[in-house]
This record gives structure tokens, C-alpha cells and sequence, in this order.
């Protein structure tokens, strides 16, 4: 019977770290829970001075962030609120933090080119990203960030939510935040900017380290986002002399082509 033993032992070995494992991972789990829990808690009220971007992009880059200036949400025009909600993430308001179908589309992009471009990240996650990963196009993140993005979802409310990702996200090297972004390229605050700067600002965050308000249009990504906009969000009608309403201008041929918007990264 000496030689039954010795055969089971492997298994048995198997078997303990199986188990060892499992515990591993719903410590890590709990971990993880009880980590976001305190972090929204403190979101909550508190605007944090530095997020895990800014960290990353530091010592990856040795970039230095520019001043952070914090804008609250009733401070934002309500166009550039509505243009990020409209182009990053559509169904915000009634999602639970991620959108199954948007990660489902961008799985099967990523199967198509042989690489992970697309994410399908909703607001949430986005926001998980910034403050507490990196911009590193894995797997894993992308499973952390959702756990993260489905309990902020749960604890914060949407417009908080909002306020935080304008706040925070990347518009530029060592730009942040709606508030610096309109002080980098348009030297006012974001209330005075106009609805065309607004259209430029949202259209660059998809790669704001390669483009800028100016530059989006060598991307063809970009140039459809904007023209996108521009559909969505047109300028008001100029009055004419006698005070009725022009007729609206035209898009002139040095615009981008229409498009429709890209799946957000």
C-alpha cells in the first residue's frame, strides 16, 4: 500500500495548491473591494492632488504635470459634458460601470488585427484607469479596471462621476483636467471657450500626446471625431443685419470628412 501513497501524494500536493491558489485570488479580490470602498468614500468629497497617470506617465517619461485646476461639474458648459458623453461613452447614464457590449466589439477588433487596440471602456473605467492603473493595454487591467469601474459605479453618483473624469483625463503632456487644458491652449477658463474650442478639446483626447487642438486633423481618427461633433453640435445661426437668423455656414472643404465616431479606446 506504500506505493498507492506515493502515487497519490502528487495529487494531493495539486490539490493543496489549487486551494492555496483559489484563497489567493479571493484575497486579492477582497483586497481589492475593500481598497475601492475607502478610495470612493474619499472621492467622494475629496479631489485628489496627484492619480496613478500622472505617476506613470512621471516615471515612464519623466513628464511633469502642469497645475491641476479643478472646475466643478455645474462650472462645465454643458456642451463639452454632453460631447464627451455623446463620443466616449453613450450610454453612461444607464449602464452599471461597464458596457458588455462595447467590450464585446472591442474583443473582436482586437481578434481581427492580431493586437489589443480597442477597449470599450466606459466613463467609469476610464476613470479607474486614470486614477489608480496605467494606460498599459493588458488583459488583467482591463479585468481590474472593470471591478473597480462597476463599485465606484455603485458608490458614486454620475454626476461625480463626470466631475472627476473631467478633471482628471489626459489633454496633453503634463495636462489634466478640463480646466488646465483650457488654460494650455486657450489661455481663459473652460467657461469662456467657445463651442468650437470645446469641439476641439473633446476631440482630442483619444491620443492627446500626439495630437493637440491644432494637429487633430492629421488623424484621420481625430478628424472624423470632430466632424462628428460638428454634426451633433453646430454653431448657432449668426443674426443678420435686419436681426433674423443667417442661414448656418457650411462646413468649408478644409474640414474633416464626415464620419461617425471611432470605438473608444
Amino acid at each position: 500500500m506504500a506505493w498507492l501513497r506515493e502515487i497519490a501524494k502528487p495529487g494531493r500536493i495539486a490539490g493543496k495548491l489549487a486551494r492555496f491558489l483559489a484563497a489567493g485570488i479571493i484575497l486579492c479580490h477582497a483586497a481589492l473591494i475593500i481598497c475601492v470602498l475607502f478610495a470612493s468614500i474619499a472621492l467622494s468629497r475629496w479631489n485628489p492632488p496627484v492619480t496613478a497617470l500622472m505617476a506613470y506617465r512621471w516615471a515612464t517619461a519623466h513628464q511633469k504635470s502642469r497645475p491641476l485646476a479643478f472646475v466643478p461639474l455645474r462650472q462645465i458648459p454643458r456642451a463639452a459634458r454632453d460631447m464627451l458623453v455623446r463620443l466616449e461613452d453613450f450610454k453612461f447614464y444607464r449602464h452599471a460601470g461597464i458596457d458588455l457590449g462595447a467590450i464585446r466589439d472591442a474583443y473582436k477588433l482586437n481578434r481581427a488585427i492580431g493586437f489589443t487596440m480597442y477597449g470599450g471602456s466606459t466613463i467609469p473605467q476610464q476613470l479607474a484607469r486614470t486614477l489608480f492603473l496605467t494606460p498599459r493595454k493588458t488583459y488583467l487591467r482591463k479585468y481590474i479596471e472593470a471591478l473597480i469601474a462597476v463599485e465606484m459605479d455603485l458608490l458614486l453618483s454620475n454626476n461625480r462621476l463626470l466631475e472627476l473624469y473631467c478633471n482628471y483625463i489626459e489633454w496633453g503632456k503634463g495636462v489634466y483636467g478640463i480646466g488646465a487644458a483650457s488654460a494650455y491652449y486657450y489661455r481663459t477658463g473652460v467657461g469662456n471657450l467657445s463651442l468650437d474650442e470645446l469641439r476641439r478639446l473633446v476631440t482630442i483626447i483619444t491620443n492627446p500626446l500626439k495630437y493637440d487642438v491644432n494637429s487633430y486633423s492629421r488623424s484621420r481618427q481625430m478628424a472624423e471625431r470632430y466632424r462628428y461633433l460638428l454634426s451633433r453640435f453646430p454653431d448657432p445661426p449668426a443674426a443678420s443685419a435686419d436681426g433674423e437668423p443667417a442661414a448656418a455656414e457650411l462646413p468649408s472643404a478644409a474640414d474633416p470628412p464626415a464620419a461617425t465616431p471611432q470605438p473608444p479606446e
